[in-house]
């Protein structure tokens, strides 16, 4: 297979992975009623930046060279937002500490922070939403994450070979 069939492929699944993996983030946020706690939202930031990633390489594939490089940060990317999925499933499972930690934004005008805090809903860290057979969405992000992640890396190692 070719060098440039190689890396668009390579380049399309940095853009879906990270694409598909979020919008199930959001759809389980919006339509599920999931409310994501502090660790769930740490590991979408990585995806929006493999997103970002991912697009660049296409804007550059008439480069190979740079586009081959942006692909690679999407998927490093996708890979920390693996990494933190691992952290927190690990603190879903009780494997260890999580944190110990509350955070807030800012109150809206006219509330005070106080009322803010009792407004909003309690989402712990700790405590997975919901799981299917025994797998959290912290560890099905993880999972796929570094699968698409890897996939990644392998299309682009095997495109600089050929």
């Amino acid at each position: 297979m070719s060098q440039t069939i190689l890396l668009a492929r390579a380049r399309l699944v940095a853009l879906l992975v990270p694409v598909a993996l979020l919008g199930g983030a959001l759809a389980s946020q919006y339509i599920g009623g999931l409310f994501p706690c502090e660790m769930c939202m740490w590991q979408r930031w990585p995806h929006l930046a493999a997103i970002g990633a991912a697009l660049a390489a296409f804007l550059l594939r008439r480069n190979p060279f740079a586009s081959a490089v942006f692909t690679l940060l999407a998927a490093l990317a996708v890979a920390t937002s693996g990494a933190i999925g691992i952290f927190h499933a690990g603190v879903e499972y009780g494997w260890w500490e999580g944190l110990t930690t509350c955070a807030t934004a800012a109150p809206p005008a006219g509330k005070s922070l106080l009322d803010s805090i009792m407004e909003a809903p309690l989402v712990r860290c700790d405590v997975a939403p919901w799981d299917l057979f025994g797998i959290s969405l912290a560890g099905f992000n993880a999972i796929f994450s570094l699968a698409g992640a890897a996939l990644v890396f392998a299309l682009v190692l095997k495109g600089s070979r050929a």
